[in-house]
């Protein structure tokens, strides 16, 4: 490795970023729609006001008489959870969400429920929106310091910065003047996108932050971008425009013994010389070694994905209301979770290898950057943009005020 150089910051080159959204009470998502409407009349439908609150787990930031507007997007009522009655108050449509790394789930998106909402990222979530998204670190973590979404990303000490500040695709949140110091610099036009794929690619962990070596050779620019629009097609699971992950022909994780129709499996192994996932009496294979392998927070993806599910959970809560048997759904769902993982283990190699080619290769570093007005980015470039174009629902079904 070369030594050390002035290497600019993603906080720096993405001056905007939100906390994700906390959301306070486990019961609002679950790996299935059917779980949350199920919770949904449970909670309404408990014996007495007491019940009731015992269900909803009140918090200090939320309890069945908090009284909040919509959240942006979201066609939910806003009338005090206390004051429901069963039959006359719908579900919330569920709405894809990513817990972790790599775990996608519903949620039930009603503010009232909902500790810490993040408002801010809910106004511009939309079909043109990613969101990089900074896992928390854990000591010897061999997991991913930075992945991607296309759904709104929720849980604990992860940091979100959206790709855009507004809706619709509009207004990059990358420092201003950013990408027409690279363009100078490639000696080409670079979008927006191109330096979203880039700096996918690029970011390393850097003390406290990701760091970001930015290259001013063409040609590994344009190395780094193809590889992290890879990574981003793999970590959204082809979202948007990008085909689908899949791996080739004979090398397809399939079920070969079925998962057991009643109950739920609670064990889970790894047979190496087979491939095989051991689920319960459940068998599926061919699971490459990469997949199994891969950790996220310091955690086994797959342990943790199936402990989701299938964990023991407290009788009597709204936790406790779920599928009797594994639904085929979940299935689905982890079958394309074992391609991604398989997919991003083969990705690696080639990540490992562009961060030893950047470390050979001149850099644009944070002076030049300075030097050039890009850093520091304007206060203004950290706040949230104003993008309340329309009536919001505020509390009890009255307008917010624009």
């Amino acid at each position: 490795m070369t030594a050390k150089r002035d290497v600019p910051l993603l906080s720096d080159l993405m001056p905007w970023s939100v906390a994700a959204p906390r959301l306070g009470r486990a019961w609002i998502m679950a790996p299935d729609t059917g779980s949350l409407r199920a919770r949904w009349d449970a909670l309404l439908r408990a014996d007495g006001a007491a019940e009731r609150e015992r269900l909803f787990r009140p918090s200090r930031a939320r309890t069945l008489d908090t009284a909040v507007g919509q959240l942006p997007g979201q066609a939910t009522a806003t009338g005090r959870l206390a004051r429901l009655v069963p039959g006359e108050a719908p579900c919330p449509e569920p709405v894809r969400v990513r817990h972790g790394a790599y775990d996608q789930q519903w949620l039930l998106p009603d503010h009232r429920l909902i500790d810490a909402a993040r408002t801010e990222l809910w106004r511009v979530a939309d079909a043109h929106q990613l969101f990089a998204v900074e896992q928390p670190r854990v000591p010897q973590d061999p997991g991913p310091a930075l992945t991607v979404s296309a759904v709104l990303p929720v849980g604990r000490r992860a940091r979100v910065r959206p790709l855009y500040r507004r809706p619709r695709g509009t207004e990059p949140n990358l420092a201003p003047g950013l990408l027409r110091l690279l363009g100078d610099r490639l000696g080409h036009p670079v979008t927006a996108e191109d330096a979203f794929a880039y700096l996918t690619a690029a970011a390393r962990p850097g003390g406290k932050d990701l760091a970001v070596p930015l290259t001013a050779d063409p040609a590994l620019w344009a190395r780094a971008v193809a590889l992290g629009r890879e990574l981003i097609r793999l970590h959204t699971r082809g979202a948007g425009a990008g085909e689908r992950p899949r791996l080739p022909g004979g090398r397809r994780p399939y079920v070969r013994a079925a998962l057991p129709a009643r109950g739920l499996p609670t064990e889970i192994s790894y047979d190496p010389d087979e491939e095989a996932l051991l689920i319960g009496e459940g068998r599926i294979s061919p699971v490459p070694a990469a997949a199994w392998d891969a950790h996220a927070g310091g955690v086994r993806v797959l342990a943790e994905w199936c402990e989701r599910r299938t964990g023991a959970v407290e009788p009597g809560t709204l936790d406790a209301v779920r599928p009797a048997a594994w639904p085929q759904e979940w299935t689905t769902d982890l079958l394309e979770l074992i391609t991604v993982l398989a997919l991003l283990g083969g990705v690696l190699a080639d990540q490992e290898r562009l961060a030893a080619a950047l470390d050979a290769a001149p850099l644009i570093d944070a002076g030049e950057l300075a030097g050039a007005g890009v850093l520091p980015a304007p206060a203004a470039a950290r706040r949230p943009a104003s993008v309340l174009d329309h009536h919001e629902e505020g509390p009890e079904g009255q307008f917010a005020l624009l």
